[in-house]
């Protein structure tokens, strides 16, 4: 069995999509209706930058959706490939969630890109800059996480908010208390506690101003039932109804990403084989969590010309 995967934030770097566009009319195709949807020339910011600019969130995200969902559309068209017929699940980290269920043709690309627009500002303007952080905790274990993030929150917010990989877990909160939890990570069991450079506190209580944008926003989206299942974020667990995927998606924006315990999962359910869309991230935590599964990113016309071949 197969799963189809799509990145999240941090994937994102100057000249994405650039050698997709000039390559392929279909990828072209993907990238104008993304452009005419949210009213920008994002393919440009993708392809030329400014970094500063691309690292934004409200313009990271739908970016990293438009290029993953442009490789998928060429392995799809110029492949001959059905997501119904090859992939059993899908699946996406954080903002993947949207381009999975794109995929997967439950939210059409021009809506997807709109709603990941609002997502990003909203998630950017939930928090003040300077006041959340985030935290990567390196050779920790959930329980010990959580712990750590206990022992750091002293009256303030400190969660768990990405579960990625064996021994890879990220802590999202108030600055001061995140700063405490990589102090004392080391003495409380992980290998280091390391910060993050982003731009907001993500998957955690700080961000419930944003959670009631996309509320708001999703009540009026059209959603129809996904091809394929996806293994919900916040459930690590299949979803098809539209009804449930709107809810699930306005949780993921405050609760834990439960990717390390989605993978497990779709491996019990049978799945032996990942294959990542436009970039290489989540296929190496793939590979940390179920050494037995095989782990594939897809990135350039020679990654799609050759998993065409091999499906």
């Amino acid at each position: 069995m197969r799963a189809f995967l799509f990145p999240g934030q941090g994937s994102q770097a100057v000249g994405m999509g650039r050698a997709l566009a000039e390559a392929s009319p279909v990828a072209r195709e993907v990238f104008q209706e993304v452009d005419e949807a949210i009213g920008q020339n994002l393919l440009k910011l993708m392809t030329d930058g400014p970094a500063e600019a691309l690292m934004l969130t409200e313009n990271a995200q739908p970016a990293i959706m438009a290029n993953s969902i442009a490789t998928l559309r060429v392995l799809e068209r110029e492949g001959g490939i059905r997501i119904s017929e090859k992939a059993q699940f899908v699946a996406g980290h954080s903002l993947g969630e949207y381009t999975a269920l794109c995929a997967a043709d439950a939210i059409s690309l021009s809506l997807t890109a709109r709603l990941l627009k609002i997502r990003g500002r909203a998630m950017q303007n939930a928090v003040p800059v300077g006041v959340g952080g985030m935290a990567a905790l390196l050779g920790a274990t959930l329980e010990q996480a959580q712990a750590i993030a206990d022992a750091a929150a002293d009256g303030e917010i400190c969660a768990v908010a990405n579960d990625n990989a064996a021994g890879q877990v990220v802590l999202s909160g108030h600055l001061g208390a995140i700063e405490r939890a990589v102090a004392m990570a080391k003495d409380m069991g992980a290998k280091r506690g390391m910060m993050l450079a982003v731009s907001a506190p993500f998957h955690c209580a700080l961000m419930q101003p944003a959670a009631d944008v996309m509320l708001h926003a999703l009540k009026a989206a059209r959603i129809d039932t996904p091809l394929v299942a996806l293994f919900a974020n916040v459930l690590a667990a299949p979803i098809t109804v539209p009804d449930e995927i709107r809810a699930r998606l306005v949780d993921q924006v405050t609760d834990v990403v439960r990717w390390r315990e989605t993978m497990l999962a779709m491996h019990a359910a049978g799945v032996d084989t990942f294959v990542e869309f436009g970039a290489k991230v989540l296929a190496p935590m793939v590979k940390r969590t179920v050494a037995d599964a095989e782990a594939i990113s897809v990135v350039t016309m020679d990654d799609i010309e050759a998993l065409a071949k091999a499906m």
